[in-house]
């Protein structure tokens, strides 16, 4: 039996030069990426080039590969300089040049500010491509790794303890080194290992100073937060009233023994790790979902371990927003985010809050589903009919949106894209790493809702042209002369041919295979 197959030909040379065109469909990503970043107002990152010295690559070309290289997993500069070689879509994407991992990173640090202003086109323009509105946001934050081991971590104590010991070696290094006959352990340079302790000395000396900085500041927000609690508290005994709960305690000032710093990544902190059971070198990452296109409409980074504090900052970034997005009507929220403060915040900026008062069970009660609450006092403050709203069909229907949204993101960023960790240290550079993460995200979800929308279109159209094509049947004069004879049973030559003419036509003209030459199918 004999077996036929395919040739492998990888020698035959093309009859004419390949074009870059020609190796991707038209509907991929890169094409979308590529078309959308030569959309985009790109001044700032083009005029810091002066024009001297050797031709640069086109930042045009350089964001378009982060971007894409962000959305679909690839991360590190060595690994997009790798796909520049490996990826027909890269190659694609830089037009079959290869930028080497030393010019992907340096334009990827040089150019992290800029990212902002893009991250609010590429907003506009699922704007005007009729995608996004803004209405309902929910809002979640997760940990993400800094660049950083947690075992690089130094606390207050441990400082003073470690500066004691080398001193301590110092002294009996110099010791040893002025004693000509002392006895030294084989294989010793002094010289090497007292510049070795001389430097741990100066980087325990500096990271003191932070950490004495720090405990500064947080006395100094201490204090004014007691100074507050006091006042409102005499304020309520000049009214003639108790004031409620214990007296506030004093802060204390100076550091805590377990006030820690990291020697690799300063600015990031020690967080704990999904459900409390352990600790990692990390930063706090927030994101502001649109519960209708799961597109991120707002993000930022920060060094708390706790998202009580990220509510404030989310709605100012809301309020920044051009108002060709839209009004935002309500931001959901776990209990994570719950406090009387940012509920009052939400109310102001006149934002429906649904911050949850703590977990649901999994499996609740069947009636539990359709039971509205008791009626809302006439006197309930903003807190009270909060969670009034969260315990109505509608509030809970409202509020079961952020599981189905913010999550996914966050899930799909970290799990399927697998972007764990930073690659970049610092607080700024984490907030740009994640901006240029949510935009990646923005521009694959832009894309997902243009091709379901344009798949939508296309079924629309080809029902529409079946049903022509049935009337176009119906009104033919192949059905009239099959009336006719069946009629009349003296069937002509002339009619058989006339028929079997008309059969062969309206196969030929197939509608269906016109409806695949275009995306709308029209």
């Amino acid at each position: 039996m004999s077996t036929r197959f395919k040739a492998v030909d990888r020698e035959t040379p093309y009859l004419l030069p390949p074009s870059v065109q020609d190796w991707l469909p038209e509907q991929h990503l890169a094409r979308f990426v590529v078309d959308v970043v030569s959309k985009l107002d790109l001044h700032e990152l083009k005029m810091p080039y002066a024009g001297v010295g050797s031709e640069a690559f086109n930042p045009e070309m350089l964001l378009a590969m982060l971007f894409y290289g962000y959305a679909t997993g690839v991360f590190a500069s060595r690994k997009l300089e790798q796909a520049t070689h490996d990826s027909i879509a890269f190659r694609y994407i830089a037009a079959n040049t290869h930028p080497d991992h030393d010019t992907i990173a340096t334009f990827r640090k040089r150019f992290l500010k800029q990212l902002k202003p893009l991250f609010l086109q590429i907003l506009l323009l699922a704007k005007t491509m009729g995608f996004l509105k803004l209405g309902k946001i929910s809002l979640d934050g997760s940990k993400v790794q800094a660049n950083a081991s947690k075992h690089s971590a130094l606390s207050w104590g441990h400082a003073v303890e470690l500066e004691k010991q080398l001193k301590e070696e110092v002294a009996r290094l110099m010791a040893m080194a002025e004693a000509a006959d002392a006895e030294k352990p084989e294989g010793m340079d002094i010289p090497e290992e007292l510049k070795r302790r001389e430097v741990r000395l100066e980087a325990i000396v500096a990271a003191k100073k932070k950490l004495e900085q720090r405990a500064a500041e947080r006395y100094a927000a201490e204090q004014a937060e007691y100074e507050a609690k006091k006042e409102k508290r005499e304020a309520r005994r000049t009214a003639g009233k108790s004031p409620r709960g214990p007296e506030p305690k004093a802060p204390e000032p100076g550091v805590r023994d377990n006030d820690q710093i990291n020697l690799t990544d300063e600015e990031s902190r020690i967080m704990p790790g999904s459900g409390g059971k352990n600790f990692q070198q990390a930063y706090n990452v927030q994101a502001g979902v649109d519960t209708e296109t799961m597109m991120v409409v707002t993000e930022h980074v920060t060094q708390h371990a706790n998202d009580k504090l990220e509510v404030e900052p989310t709605l100012k970034a809301l309020e920044q927003l051009p108002d060709r997005l839209g009004k935002v009507e309500a931001l959901l929220a776990d209990t994570g985010y719950r406090s009387e403060s940012n509920t009052k915040v939400c109310d102001a900026a006149k934002i429906t809050p649904y911050l949850a008062g703590g977990r649901e069970s999994h499996h609740p009660p069947v009636e539990a589903r359709f039971t509205q609450p008791p009626a809302l006092a006439p006197d309930a403050d903003v807190v009270q009919a909060m969670d009034h709203r969260l315990a109505t069909i509608e509030g809970r229907a409202v509020y079961a949106l952020r599981k189905s949204t913010v999550e996914p993101v966050f899930g799909i960023i970290k799990s399927v894209l697998g972007f764990r960790h930073f690659h970049l240290r610092g607080l700024e550079g984490a907030s740009g790493e994640w901006t240029l993460v949510t935009t990646a995200w923005n521009l694959k979800r832009l894309f997902n809702l243009k091709s379901a929308a344009d798949r939508t279109v296309a079924a629309a159209c080809l029902k529409a042209s079946n049903m022509r094509r049935k009337r176009a049947i119906g009104n033919s004069p192949r059905s009239i002369s099959a009336a006719a004879m069946s009629r009349n049973s003296a069937t002509t030559s002339h009619q058989i041919l006339w028929r079997e003419f008309l059969r062969s036509m309206f196969t030929f003209c197939d509608f269906e295979t016109f409806t695949q030459l275009s995306p709308t199918g029209c």
